[in-house]
């Protein structure tokens, strides 16, 4: 019944990655606080944090140079997995060549690899200075780094997010994709740049870039997990073709983390029900990612709970933060906080919710004699009454039918 509780580490804001003992002390907080994913950056900035070959051989610049000499994804796999941890590299810049660098030595040494608006100005958006992700070249490259991490190291899976799959939807007009479109359509790409067929012809292209690395990766290591985190779904879509539904109805991805940065309640919870009104067969996949700390915001560690109850209540089992110094801000208030509500065996499963979870209460509810019919992962009446009976015979408080960390601990006890 493990479920994600996984938490991102970067380079930016945090000095997690300066040593190693900053890596093993963080490791160390993260297994004591109940979490049991990590997911450190690999890729920022146009630099690996990793020794990269491909890096060496297009732009003699192995790794980024604050850690030449070092190798911190290595560093972070050999103190996470003592204790249990599992370890996702997250690719944070995707298609981004640079943030506020003008495609910085990346795209000065590649002129050809640059996405570009309808201006035929190098495409940027929000700061962040895009390589054009349709271009063949430019997926190869990104392949490349992707396959060296999967082959070269003992991890759980890769991660993209909002950059990739990804291009902003002002993107496209450049003259290999213009080419491409007007190949395929018999037309030049149309100026509006919401028009809805051509947000989903340049959404495909990404989609099927996706197929492509998911095919990839698991050649390498079949159990390797193929892990996105876009933005929230359809503001993601809009604004930068990432095509949700796609990826899970052709079971593209096996994790997901929308990214529901949102820092009031209602605000989050808002999205939280319209991912599960939207996605209702693929729960299972899902572990949103809750905003705990950027600049001068951190969460306050009751406001946290309660996304995370929320989370728990509407049928999704596990979340990820972002990102690693929300939980040592305010001297450590929020990892204190989730240690003393036992954060690891928080379990919320009640009528309505579906999975594998749901099926193991089920099994175990029927070993134990309490009748409910169809094992089926399907929380309904019937599970819901013998949930009932069974908190009776148990003298467990309240008799509701939802099962809880004290009904799961004495079941499965």
């Amino acid at each position: 019944m493990e479920k994600v509780r996984g938490v991102w580490i970067t380079n930016v804001d945090s000095d997690v990655l300066d040593s190693k003992q900053n890596i093993t002390e963080a490791m160390k907080l993260l297994s004591d606080t109940g979490f049991n994913y990590v997911f450190p950056v690999v890729w920022n900035k146009g630099y690996t944090l990793y020794p990269s070959s491909r890096m060496q051989k297009d732009f003699r610049s192995e790794i980024d140079p604050k850690f030449r000499g070092r190798d911190p994804l290595a560093e972070v796999i050999d103190a996470a997995r003592p204790l249990g941890l599992k370890v996702i590299p997250w690719f944070e810049f995707g298609f981004a060549a640079s943030y506020e660098q003008n495609g910085g030595y990346i795209l000065a040494e590649k002129p050809d690899w640059a996405a570009k608006d309808q201006q035929g100005r190098l495409l940027k958006k929000n700061g962040f200075e895009w390589m054009n992700a349709f271009h063949p070249d430019v997926q190869n490259f990104m392949l490349d780094l992707f396959l060296e991490v999967a082959q070269g190291y003992d991890i759980d899976g890769v991660q993209g997010d909002d950059r990739l799959p990804a291009l902003p939807s002002e993107g496209g007009y450049d003259s290999f994709t213009r080419s491409l479109h007007h190949a395929e359509l018999g037309t030049d790409p149309p100026s509006n740049t919401q028009d809805k067929g051509w947000l989903k012809w340049r959404a495909n292209l990404l989609t099927n870039f996706l197929a492509r690395l998911r095919k990839s990766i698991k050649a390498v290591n079949p159990a390797l997990m193929i892990s996105i985190a876009p933005s929230p779904y359809p503001f993601g879509y809009k604004e930068y073709l990432q095509d949700v539904p796609a990826w899970l109805n052709n079971q593209l991805v096996d994790l997901l983390h929308p990214q529901l940065y949102r820092r009031d309640l209602a605000a989050y919870q808002g999205l939280v029900d319209d991912l599960v009104d939207r996605f209702p067969d693929h729960l299972p996949l899902i572990s949103p990612g809750i905003l705990t700390k950027l600049g001068s915001y951190t969460i306050d560690p009751v406001m946290l709970w309660r996304c995370i109850q929320q989370d728990r209540f509407a049928g999704l089992r596990g979340e990820v933060l972002f990102f690693y110094e929300g939980l040592r801000a305010n001297h450590g208030s929020v990892a204190t906080h989730l240690q003393t509500r036992k954060y690891q065996d928080y379990v919320i499963l009640l009528r309505g919710h579906q999975g594998e979870d749901v099926e193991a209460i089920q099994r175990q509810l029927t070993a134990k004699g309490f009748e409910l019919g169809r094992t089926d992962g399907d929380f309904g009446p019937r599970t819901e009454e013998a949930v009932k009976a069974f908190q009776s015979a148990n003298d467990l408080d309240p008799i509701d039918g939802i099962v809880g960390p004290q009904t799961l601990k004495v079941l499965f006890a």
